[in-house]
């Protein structure tokens, strides 16, 4: 069973199955993350929704690279969760299934392409408060707890 967070799906409505990867930069005892600004600002993990015909991995390292400009290595499968929610870019609702892993933040190639981002550092031990959803705070905190980020 995937866990759930955030609110459960509301009786008779229809959701879409929205796969998405998701990523974990430590980096010396910090975080890289991104915060969208529009429409309010929200801090999260870099990452959003695996294309069509696409695999998760090259999936992650696309929506890193147009999130904050950073590219990636060492990529690590570290969990799952999945939320019921609302999308108004996409006017869609959606059950998003986030694959969560952990990499490497190698080099800062660019600005972030994606309209209304900011790559942004932050201490790792501060992520987990600041992270805009309860699935990407619980598993910013687990991996706290393993110091893998040291």
């Amino acid at each position: 069973m995937i866990r759930r967070f955030g609110e459960p799906p509301e009786p008779g409505r229809h959701y879409h199955r929205r796969p998405g990867v998701y990523a974990l930069l430590p980096r010396n005892g910090q975080f890289l993350l991104t915060c969208q600004y529009d429409p309010d600002p929200d801090i999260q993990l870099p990452g959003g929704g695996i294309d069509p015909g696409e695999s998760p991995l090259p999936a992650l390292h696309r929506e890193v690279h147009e999130e904050t400009g950073w590219s990636i290595s060492t990529p690590q499968k570290f969990g799952i969760f999945r939320r019921f929610v609302y999308m108004p870019e996409y006017d869609l609702w959606a059950e998003k299934l986030c694959h969560i892993y952990v990499a490497r933040p190698v080099q800062r190639i660019a600005p972030p392409r994606e309209k209304n981002h900011k790559a942004i550092w932050t201490d790792a031990s501060d992520a987990v408060s600041q992270l805009g959803n309860p699935g990407d705070r619980f598993f910013a905190a687990q991996l706290n707890r393993l110091k893998w980020h040291r």
